[in-house]
């Protein structure tokens, strides 16, 4: 008995009839996963985009605490600390970017 699309999701080509299976795509000499070192270097790229997005929200942070029970050098000593912060990942990650730009890529 043939099974009717319900609107919940479609028929795998195995379950389909009228539809032939596809082959798996072979891709000739090329890995299936990624090399390690590019993986890296790509998710150090990732955080180094992300780093300033991160910093503006924790820089916006104060303005939703409460306005009378936070005393004003409790939230600058919170802004400093997240510029030191913020810093100090900065240079993490230029040194990791750095370092992974000297390293030759594994060929693939």
């Amino acid at each position: 008995m043939p099974r009717f699309w319900t609107g919940c999701g479609r028929l795998s080509s195995a379950e389909d009839p009228l539809r032939p299976p596809r082959p798996a795509p072979s891709y000739p000499g090329r890995p299936v996963f990624l090399a390690r070192a590019s993986y890296r270097q790509r998710r150090l790229h990732d955080a180094a985009r992300l780093a300033p997005t991160i910093g503006a929200g924790l820089w916006l942070l104060p303005l939703l605490w409460p306005r009378g029970d936070t005393a004003t050098s409790v939230t600058l000593i919170y802004l400093f600390a997240v510029w030191v912060g913020l810093t100090g990942l900065s240079a993490l990650l230029s040194r990791a970017l750095r370092g992974a730009a000297r390293r030759p890529s594994d060929p693939a």
